[in-house]
């Protein structure tokens, strides 16, 4: 017996439903795919570039749960460029954002004694164990320089020497002309440099 006109025209109607939930779905999931291929691989930078950025590892996973999420919404609107310096834009904007709304409300958190950024790309690599103490001061030294300088300045010192960023895209991160890029950077070196120094000669006077 045919079915009645009723149902006929209700499974027609479902059809073209069903498919556009299945398209729908599988570009969901291929979106997905592709943000996991592209950028996940940079998670760890993020981590470690809003760690210098932020100071205060409270901080931390906050500002890069918050750029990712951004990153993941803003995905489509990716054409081409760095990935990576695309990243490092969003978790610098979600820093600054985080840092206007406590500057609002009139409280800034200071880091915590003893936490330590990746500060390992500055210094040579793989010293053997009688060395670990040597190289532990080092790098609390290297993080207290680089935290005495301004914030542009350690920042593109940051993204120029530890993540290996160019010019360019040291610029799309930042959102300043190469010129300052470069400007801030010669800074940044020089600043740490002096105060390297500076510290080295009240040491050896120290001793004297």
């Amino acid at each position: 017996m045919p079915l009645p006109q009723v149902f006929c025209t209700t499974r027609v109607s479902d059809e073209p439903k069903s498919r556009a939930m299945t398209v729908e779905r599988g570009s969901a999931e291929e979106r997905r795919a592709r943000f996991d291929a592209q950028v996940l691989p940079h998670l760890d930078a993020a981590y470690r570039f809003a760690r210098w950025l932020a100071r205060s590892p409270a901080d931390v996973d906050d500002v890069v749960q918050d750029a990712m999420l951004r990153a993941f919404r803003g995905f489509d609107g990716l054409r081409g460029g760095d990935v990576k310096a695309w990243l490092f834009s969003i978790v610098r904007n979600c820093h600054l954002t985080a840092l206007a709304q406590r500057e609002r409300r009139g409280f800034v958190p200071l880091p915590a004694e003893g936490d330590s950024p990746d500060s390992a790309a500055l210094i040579s690599a793989a010293p053997g164990p009688e060395c670990v103490s040597m190289r532990r001061d080092e790098e609390r030294n290297v993080e207290r320089l680089l935290g005495d300088l301004p914030p542009e300045h350690r920042e593109v010192l940051i993204l120029r020497e530890i993540e290996e960023l160019d010019y360019r895209e040291i610029a799309a991160v930042t959102q300043v002309p190469i010129g300052t890029v470069m400007s801030r950077l010669a800074r940044a070196r020089a600043g740490l440099k002096a105060r390297w120094l500076s510290e080295s000669e009240e040491e050896r006077d120290a001793v004297r």
